[in-house]
């Protein structure tokens, strides 16, 4: 056995993942089609192909213990010059967010691993092209809006083709999505 490339990530979901697949796509980033939509929780990281059945087992605790939440996207970001990254922000979900990638990456867990860069949840709309397309993607998404409740988050392979494909979802042990503070959810009534 060898080594495999894997990443775990919670998935926008539909509608909202293609289009932003598509709109990546159409700022001229090749790799687009080959990366689902998604916030990342473990970036791509080398492990042992026999060492798979203890990253699942992992991320089956970690999401057992985990609870649904609300996640809204709002606006979009960067980290140029720093990184060469256009995206969506994560203006809901980011604590939940930050909890979820430290819990994946435990130090003593099968994924522990360091970052190259502080961990900023958020989705990628543009990487590595050049300069006069990223700011058409800052500029084209700046008024992008999208929320969904997450319940849980999914483990991916990077095949040899570059391609990323899902190996495993797994759902959060609670299935309640609290509402968000301070909004109304559609047919209730606010309460002072």
């Amino acid at each position: 056995m060898g080594t495999v490339t894997i990443g775990v990530s919670i998935a926008v979901p539909e509608p909202h993942g293609s289009e932003l697949q598509q709109l990546r796509a159409g700022f001229g980033d090749a790799a687009a089609h080959g990366i689902p939509t998604h916030v990342t929780l473990l970036p791509p990281t080398e492990v042992d192909e026999a060492s798979l059945p203890a990253v699942e087992a992992h991320l089956a605790e970690v999401a057992a213990a985990g609870r649904a939440f609300p996640m809204r996207l709002s606006g979009t970001g960067t980290f140029r010059p720093l990184s060469p990254v256009v995206y969506v922000r994560v203006v809901s979900g980011a604590e939940a967010c930050t909890r979820l990638q430290q819990q994946v990456r435990d130090p003593a867990g099968p994924a522990a691993r360091e970052l190259q860069f502080p961990y900023h949840p958020h989705v990628t709309v543009a990487h590595g092209i050049d300069e006069a397309a990223m700011d058409r993607a800052f500029e084209a998404l700046a008024g992008y809006e999208a929320e969904w409740p997450c319940t849980g988050f999914a483990l991916y392979e990077q095949g040899a083709d570059g391609v990323w494909r899902k190996l495993r979802d797994f759902p959060f042990g609670g299935s309640v999505v609290p509402p968000q503070a301070g909004r109304v959810e559609r047919g209730s009534v606010p309460t002072r």
